[in-house]
């Protein structure tokens, strides 16, 4: 699956928000200065085409609609940015994290927490 630019991903948040709607319905939910009409037609069509939304047509009007979840798509990305972020490493990845000592001791004890009922779960299976 392709990867999303900022600017698509952004149109992919908004209608994940919406489920559906139409150009002039993600437009409202865009930040300011809000882009032109043409310009999030003309991304929501490229959407289309990488298979990431699909539409209903009502005459010349167009209902747009996710044809992929937020969740699977956040999966597929994590995937692809620990694979070139931290060579395919998720170890690496939170070692990352943990000793750039941006986390809090309470996010810490909650990652440890998460992790411990992870192993447990895969023991039971």
């Amino acid at each position: 699956m392709k990867e999303l630019t900022k600017a698509e991903e952004q149109i992919m948040h908004v209608l994940w928000e919406l489920g559906k709607g139409f150009v002039k319905d993600i437009i409202a939910l865009l930040p300011d200065p809000k882009p032109a009409t043409t310009t999030v037609s003309t991304i929501v069509r490229i959407l289309e085409n990488k298979g990431f939304v699909s539409h209903t047509a009502y005459g010349k009007t167009y209902e747009y609609f996710p044809l992929i979840s937020k969740e699977k798509y956040t999966k597929l990305f994590m995937r692809n940015f620990v694979k070139n972020y931290f060579s395919d490493s998720y170890q690496d990845m939170v070692s990352f994290f943990a000793e750039d000592k941006k986390l809090s001791i309470s996010e810490l004890e909650e990652l440890k927490k998460i992790i411990s009922e992870e192993i447990q779960k895969q023991k039971k299976d």
